[in-house]
């Protein structure tokens, strides 16, 4: 597994975590992602996905509810719904080539999702893709 993909599935189990249970407090997050990462980059990379996703929270979900037709997402797998958010935070928020972000939302889509995880994670997200980014040049990636 790529360095930095690692760092996305444990942040995205950090936002199921506390999707699920809404009580988890930041500082036990940030104890979890230590115990699962040994890299300090990628320990620092999982914190601002988390944090990021957290703090853009609200936005994230209107996005995706805007483009989820029929979709709630209270109705939504808790693990797609969290890939989404993911995905869209790193859409819309870094610097990560569309390509990548959405490869790697689909690997954890069919990781820890079902079998229609990652071609709806795939809908949603490449509707999400802002139109500057779709001009990037062929394979440039973040290194994964």
């Amino acid at each position: 597994m790529a360095r930095r993909s690692l760092a996305r599935e444990v942040a995205l189990q950090m936002l199921f975590q506390v999707d699920l249970n809404p009580d988890v407090d930041a500082q036990a997050v940030a104890g979890m992602i230590d115990e699962r990462l040994q890299d300090p980059e990628l320990r620092e990379f999982a914190w601002v996905l988390f944090s990021g996703v957290r703090e853009y929270h609200a936005l994230l979900d209107e996005k995706i509810a805007s483009i989820a037709e029929n979709w709630k997402l209270s109705r939504m797998a808790a693990t797609d719904r969290n890939c989404l958010r993911l995905g869209a935070f790193e859409l819309l928020q870094t610097s990560t080539p569309h390509r990548v972000v959405i490869d790697e939302a689909l690997d954890l889509a069919r990781k820890f999702g079902n079998e229609h995880s990652a071609p709806f994670v795939n809908g949603i997200l490449d509707k999400l893709v802002p139109p500057e980014k779709r001009i990037e040049r062929e394979g440039i990636g973040d290194g994964e």
